[in-house]
């Protein structure tokens, strides 16, 4: 082989290493600019700003004259920009209006596949960071959804999960219609006494349960049990939150009675979900410790307004109506009294349309928070709930880019939220107009 062919072959092999193994660049950086930016911190919109997008963060919030030479602009006329949304409540493997039994036709994976078109059309829908609150599987589909979103199987939206709701036998989370002699699994996790109670929190953990959700009291939505009624004991209660606690988990109690919330606020959970008969005495003890309330509150208009027919909601339709005022008057106590309320829709499978959920934005203003208050109740607060208010929930430099953009401006019409048309997650865009 004579030299010059030597040194071409050795040319051609380093061009291949070169294509195979590229030399590490300098990172792009993107502007997003729209009319106007709100960052989930400040107190008024931004306007005359870009935002600043390198990797996977935000790198500065910048006066237009300032966004650096080499940026790539993308521009959003007619949008604001605004942190991606946070949903603290969301069942993305409960189907249809007989879900207590509809878990019992579908296999673990069959549920698991329909989660995962479920959160990818949250996604698509700003819904950029959620928490799941227990789904309806005999085991733990949800949490491998979530495994494989991490792992970067499938795209998805950052997730924290409740595999189960821990509920008592009769309680709002076992089948209570069924004849004494037939045994079924309900789509709760069913505990009774101390020991039950500490086994249940020690198997949500070990499949892989970021946070405890427990049944406190009654539901509007499953048969023969009355929300008004506490399901704990005092010593359950408390071996939950002890447990809990040794393992570094989070609980989120679902509960409904004045007396249920105050049990559950002073053994220390850290939410109360839905709180439809919180007292004055219950708003204090949440303001004192910093308990968060989760309302759910569209839920309810959407039974009595699109599921007004359904034989097995007719309870849920029938509480609905006859609670909406009392409850929305708690929660505007609940508002006034201190207590930091936040973003959750109790929906989560594709049947309902995932752009629906924003209308919960819309029942806390009619509940007594400004426009700006409730869009950070849905983002930087909801951030804080889940513990990652150092990652994400508002635009500032060194925060995770999960970025939406909504068309005109939400402050003035908050049904913006329902028709996003820019979704940035970690520094990818999933959605664009």
């Amino acid at each position: 082989m004579n030299k010059t062919m030597l040194v071409g072959l050795m040319a051609l092999g380093m061009l291949g290493a070169a294509l195979l193994f590229p030399a590490p660049a300098n990172a792009a950086i993107t502007a997003l600019i729209a009319d106007r930016v709100i960052d989930g911190r400040s107190a008024r919109a931004l306007t005359d700003v870009a935002v600043l997008v390198e990797d996977e963060r935000i790198i500065g919030v910048v006066k237009m004259d300032q966004i650096p030479e080499a940026a790539t602009r993308m521009q959003l006329d007619g949008f604001t920009l605004m942190p991606g949304m946070v949903e603290l409540h969301t069942h993305p493997t409960i189907a249809g209006d007989e879900y207590q039994i509809e878990h019992l036709r579908k296999s673990s994976a069959q549920k698991g596949l329909e989660a995962l078109k479920s959160v990818q059309e949250m996604l698509d829908a700003g819904w950029t960071s959620i928490r799941t609150a227990g789904a309806a599987d005999v085991n733990y589909a949800i949490v491998d959804v979530k495994r494989a979103i991490d792992s970067g199987v499938f795209p998805g939206p950052r997730m924290q999960v409740a595999g189960h709701y821990i509920t008592i036998t009769g309680g709002g989370g076992d089948i209570n219609f069924i004849a004494p002699e037939h045994y079924l699994i309900p789509d709760g996790l069913r505990a009774d006494g101390v020991e039950e109670m500490r086994k249940a929190v020690r198997r949500e953990v070990k499949y892989g349960s970021d946070w405890i959700k427990i049944l406190a009291t009654g539901a509007f939505m499953s048969a023969a049990d009355d929300p008004r009624d506490v399901h704990f004991s005092p010593e359950e209660m408390q071996v939950v939150m002890d447990e809990a606690n040794r393992l570094r988990k989070p609980v989120m109690a679902h509960a409904h009675s004045a007396e249920g919330i105050k049990m559950a606020v002073r053994a220390g959970v850290r939410s109360i979900e839905h709180g439809t008969f919180l007292d004055a005495e219950g708003v204090k003890l949440m303001a004192e410790r910093g308990t968060y309330l989760v309302p759910t509150l569209y839920i309810g208009d959407y039974y009595i307004e699109e599921m007004a027919d359904s034989q097995a909601q007719a309870k849920m339709v029938a509480l609905s109506r006859k609670y909406r005022a009392e409850a929305l008057a708690n929660v505007r106590a609940a508002i006034k009294g201190g207590v930091k309320v936040a973003v959750g829709v109790d929906f989560g499978h594709y049947l309902v349309p995932a752009k629906l959920y924003a209308r919960e934005f819309a029942l806390l203003i009619e509940a007594g928070m400004s426009p700006m208050d409730a869009i950070k109740a849905g983002t930087s607060l909801g951030a804080e709930v889940l513990g990652w208010d150092d990652r994400l929930g508002t635009l500032e430099q060194g925060k995770l880019a999960d970025i939406i953009a909504v068309p005109g401006n939400p402050l003035e019409d908050i049904s913006a939220l329902e028709q996003v048309g820019f979704v940035m997650l970690g520094g990818k865009v999933i959605r664009q107009p």
